[in-house]
């Protein structure tokens, strides 16, 4: 897997301000690769609430999939943002690749938000957003599939839920609301 150079230097730029001043790197700073090419950016989304999840078709958890279309498709006229982003860390549970992983979770799971590229969530190959969401809620990282990140309208991470927590449990969807207010 490549690292983006803007990746990069976003690390970069969280390593160089140091903890004290890391609050001020938001997540629009990130980007994730989309099956197929191109760039899927976090700034596209800047103002409104992101649930970040790291999936994996082959999990057991899978059955999330649906719970977070569920939230796609009752939050996302109000503004919020589901993005997958499949990770070969936790048993390789996630044995396809590219476009492969998207299609199967659509197929068998009805899944209409964005998929990423297969993309390591933890370790010293961690994707730049795992990076800097393991540096603002640490003892909060994902220790299996279907972790969930939820970054706030101002960018900056507000929550984080373990896998074992569905997508429509009440902690979830009163954070999201609470993200959404009176928009």
């Amino acid at each position: 897997m490549l690292i983006r150079r803007r990746d990069c230097l976003a690390m970069l730029a969280v390593t160089a301000v140091g903890a004290a001043r890391a609050s001020e790197v938001k997540a629009e700073t990130f980007s994730f690769e989309k099956p197929g090419g191109g760039t899927l950016p976090l700034a596209d989304y800047a103002g409104k609430p992101i649930l970040v999840v790291n999936t994996a078709t082959a999990c057991g958890y899978a059955g999330q999939f649906s719970g977070l279309e569920g939230l796609w498709t009752r939050f996302g006229p109000r503004g919020l943002t589901v993005i997958a982003v499949p990770s070969p860390d936790f048993g390789n549970q996630e044995p396809l690749d590219g476009v492969a992983i998207a299609e199967a979770a659509k197929k068998n799971h009805g899944v209409t938000f964005p998929v990423v590229e297969k993309t390591h969530v933890r370790g010293p190959t961690a994707h730049p957003f795992y990076r800097w969401a393991a540096e603002r809620k640490p003892g909060q990282t994902p220790q299996w599939n279907f972790h969930k990140y939820l970054v706030g309208r101002d960018g900056d991470l507000r929550a984080a839920f373990a896998t074992q927590i569905e997508p429509n449990d009440p902690r979830i969807v009163s954070a999201i609301v609470a993200e959404l207010g009176s928009a």
